[in-house]
């Protein structure tokens, strides 16, 4: 399975509920996939979609708050799954999209072949899950739907050949439209 469908599917699922994407690919697919005013599309800021993405659901307790993450920025802000475990937000859901690679960087590996991501999750105090192919994606979408989080999905990728278009909103857009929505 490549990242791109499963964000598409995973899109399915979504609805209007906020959106915060690591930076890289997993922003390009998003965006690709289905952009709209309550994606926060993470330009830079390697780490700390996780982080933001507490901060968010914390202040917003009635939003289902999303984050598309990837292996090397999960990886570089470990300690925010041990923070989320401790703040237990009963409204986030972290997906991690894993290839064992800085894919947006080059390619180079990651440790999470080595390490057990969803096992750290988990011990962290959040419900989690690993999925390989899509319909075992779509049953744990499914799961979830009346869940209360944090819930950890650990979604194992292969590297994708086709590559998305950049994010072409400017930072500020990204923010702007953003904080709009939150305020609905």
């Amino acid at each position: 399975m490549i990242r791109k469908d499963a964000i598409i599917k995973i899109l399915e699922h979504v609805g209007k509920n906020p959106i915060v994407a690591a930076n890289g690919f997993i922003s390009r697919d998003l965006f690709n996939s289905g952009d709209k005013d309550s994606n926060f599309y993470m330009i830079g800021s390697m780490g700390l979609a996780s982080s933001i993405s507490l901060g968010i659901s914390l202040e917003n307790p009635k939003k289902r708050i999303f984050v598309f993450d990837g292996d090397g920025n999960i990886l570089m802000n470990l300690g925010s799954l041990t923070t989320i475990g401790s703040e237990s937000p009963k409204n986030l859901i972290h997906i991690v999209f894993d290839n064992s690679k800085h894919e947006s960087t080059g390619g180079q590996p990651t440790n999470s072949s080595l390490i057990h991501l969803e096992q750290i999750a988990k011990v962290s105090k959040y419900k989690a899950f690993k999925v390989k192919n899509i319909p075992e994606l779509e049953k744990i979408l499914k799961k979830i739907k009346n869940m209360k989080g944090p819930i950890f999905i650990l979604v194992k990728i292969d590297k994708s050949e086709n590559l998305s278009n950049r994010v072409d909103l400017l930072p500020t857009e990204i923010k702007e439209r953003f904080t709009k929505f939150l305020k609905r």
